[in-house]
């Protein structure tokens, strides 16, 4: 059972990654991503193309090119150039993780992933139950 002041703490940071989601220049699906660690925000991320390509995510056809990293991705390979370590710690997302982002979450370290909407597909879900880390679905009803 979450309690009350832990409760608020996880919708604010959901509230601080729906906000860095905003920097996101994809059209379809905007996702932010905060990675934390005892309380500190140590790491953050959103979907996007990698540095030094056009902020072009969908193609003509408005299918999301092949080389857009998502946000947890971002934030995982941002946290990787830092002198911070991710175990441990929990990723806020706005959006639960895919099948390979799931994997470098494992690989990662991170033990806990708190989420606002669901992926379309539930695999990655799957795998980070099986690995142990905790998840957590929580839908507070704002942005």
């Amino acid at each position: 059972m979450v309690e009350d002041k832990e409760l608020k703490r996880h919708i604010t940071y959901l509230k601080m990654a729906s906000e860095w989601s905003s920097n996101s220049c994809c059209k379809r699906k905007k996702v932010g991503a905060l990675i934390v660690k005892g309380n500190m925000i140590i790491s953050d991320g959103y979907n996007g193309t990698p540095s030094g390509f056009p902020n072009d995510c969908e193609d003509m056809n408005g299918d999301t090119q092949w080389y857009v990293l998502h946000a947890e991705a971002n934030a995982i390979t941002k946290l990787a150039k830092s002198t911070q370590d991710s175990n441990g710690s929990t990723l806020y997302l706005t959006l639960s993780p895919c099948r390979d982002c799931s994997k470098l979450i494992i690989q990662s370290g991170i033990k806990r992933v708190i989420y606002k909407e669901e992926y379309r597909d539930l695999d990655g879900l799957k795998i980070l139950k099986e690995a142990g880390v905790s998840l957590l679905k929580l839908d507070y009803g704002g942005n």
